[in-house]
């Protein structure tokens, strides 16, 4: 009882000091109280707002068929089953092609008819309809569409200019400020639902372009490519996704920021497809124990692991090792940071790179390319066959080997691969938690090449008289993906 007075009296308290507060006049800001009304905001931007239908013929043959219970033979149910679990037409022949549809959201950002919204909404389509908040149907062709970003542009024909919205800039957003979201949940049509910015920056994805804006505005299947709207009207997000055990809202769903959707959407515009900027360099995050090894203080920026040989970065001087802190003037914080900023940035443009190299800062020019978005990814290899063990030194919970003729033949290494061949790697040690495998080879140690087994464990002896932590290693797969692993010395 005594404990529950004093809370009691701790509430009494704050309500006489807020009382206090209205009393006198003291100022209270509309982002404290949150807005009064958005029947203004969603009067104004409502009719910009669309739905999607979107339809895809499917054959017959790619219907998934119901899978046939095992009855044992002559079962009198034989006939019943066959004809109930897979039907055919009246005419006894096979089923035919049926439609697949899926529903959606959009908005239109051109009077003449120019809409956006998710690529995964309309998918490989055959026919896109667009439904207007008056009720009114338009065929749509697609524009161009980019799945990386998991946006499409879309064209329908109107009789009279039609009401469009405009991007904002979702950089200048901050988390708090409040959002609005409107769209087609469950099919049910125009909704509307308002919250806050809860996070920006949030990588959902294996996609190289993330960064999304989470929200707690009610977010539902059906919303997908509408639009998050800030205070003023302005499209800062294009709902894409949500996080649910249910399927439903539960305020964690997130939207493509307008900073990274608006450039895409010019060039599907422009040219149908994106046209995105390639530096030529394969990274890496930045983490402590690599941070140590190269002098960097606080963990930053992009660990350049592999150069292309026909990129520019190659062309521009960058070497492995190298860690990018700037990119076009702007900071590059963490690795995820510098795909976004690079496809971001015109094809053919020179621009500043800023780069830290042996604890050195330097500045490279560097002149983009055109990154090829085809999917290309290295051939698995099969379980190299155990070789005979050569004579091989140990550290680390490493066993390496010189890199012999046989050896990478065994190991399936490529001929360009060059360094000192892991042959096996104690499970319970740090190699093992950083994934250094059997078959890996080390190219450099603490950003110097080397080419025997001793040479390596030299190395690491003078890391250790120099009284570091860990000691940095460039390590190579059987086919040549290189990757800086830092291991903390014992």
């Amino acid at each position: 009882m005594h404990a529950f007075r004093m809370t009691s009296a701790a509430v009494l308290t704050a309500s006489c000091l807020i009382a206090f507060a209205l009393a006198v006049g003291v100022p209270q800001t509309a982002s404290a109280r949150g807005p009064e009304s958005l029947s203004g905001l969603a009067e104004q931007v409502m009719d910009a707002v669309v739905n999607i239908s979107a339809s895809t013929n499917v054959p017959a043959e790619q219907q998934r068929a119901v899978p046939m219970p095992q009855l044992p033979p002559g079962t009198p149910f034989q006939e019943f089953f066959d004809e109930f679990m897979n039907p055919k037409n009246g005419s006894g022949g096979p089923l035919p092609a049926r439609k697949s549809s899926s529903l959606g959201s959009g908005f239109v950002i051109d009077p003449s008819g120019i809409v956006v919204t998710n690529n995964h909404v309309i998918g490989d389509a055959d026919e896109i309809m667009v439904i207007f908040n008056d009720g009114r149907k338009l065929k749509a062709e697609i524009i161009g569409k980019d799945p990386k970003v998991d946006l499409a542009v879309l064209r329908v024909t109107p009789d009279k200019p039609l009401v469009a919205v405009k991007f904002g800039d979702s950089d200048i957003e901050k988390i708090g400020d409040w959002v609005m979201a409107i769209g087609n949940p469950f099919g049910l049509g125009g909704s509307v639902s308002a919250g806050i910015i809860s996070a920006k920056n949030r990588d959902i994805s294996d996609q190289s372009y993330g960064q999304y804006l989470q929200t707690d505005a009610a977010i539902n299947k059906g919303n997908s490519g509408g639009p998050l709207f800030n205070m003023d009207g302005e499209v800062i997000g294009i709902n894409t996704a949500i996080l649910s055990p249910t399927g439903g809202s539960i305020g964690i769903g997130f939207a493509i920021p307008s900073a990274l959707a608006a450039p895409v959407v010019d060039q599907l515009r422009q040219f149908g497809e994106t046209r995105r900027g390639w530096l030529g360099v394969r990274i890496q995050s930045v983490d402590e124990n690599i941070a140590e090894t190269l002098g960097l203080g606080t963990p930053h920026g992009a660990l350049v692991a592999g150069v292309d040989e026909k990129g520019p970065s190659k062309v521009a001087g960058l070497e492995p090792g190298d860690v990018i802190v700037t990119f076009d003037g702007k900071a590059v914080k963490e690795s995820r940071d510098l795909p976004r900023l690079v496809g971001q940035t015109a094809v053919g443009k020179t621009v500043d790179v800023g780069i830290v190299r042996k604890g050195n800062e330097q500045n490279v020019r560097v002149t983009l390319g055109r990154l090829d978005e085809t999917d290309t990814k290295p051939a698995k290899t099969s379980e190299p066959a155990q070789p005979e063990q050569p004579v091989t030194k140990k550290t680390m919970g490493i066993e390496l080997s010189a890199l012999t003729a046989d050896l990478k033949k065994r190991y399936s290494v490529k001929d360009s691969v060059k360094g000192v061949l892991v042959v096996k790697v104690d499970p319970n040690s740090p190699a093992a938690d950083k994934h250094i495998a059997p078959g890996d080879v080390i190219a450099e140690v603490q950003q110097e090449a080397v080419d025997t087994p001793d040479a390596v464990l030299k190395r690491i002896d003078a890391v250790k008289k120099d009284g570091k932590k860990s000691v940095l290693m460039l390590v190579a797969n059987p086919q040549g993906e290189m990757r800086f692993v830092a291991l903390g010395i014992e």
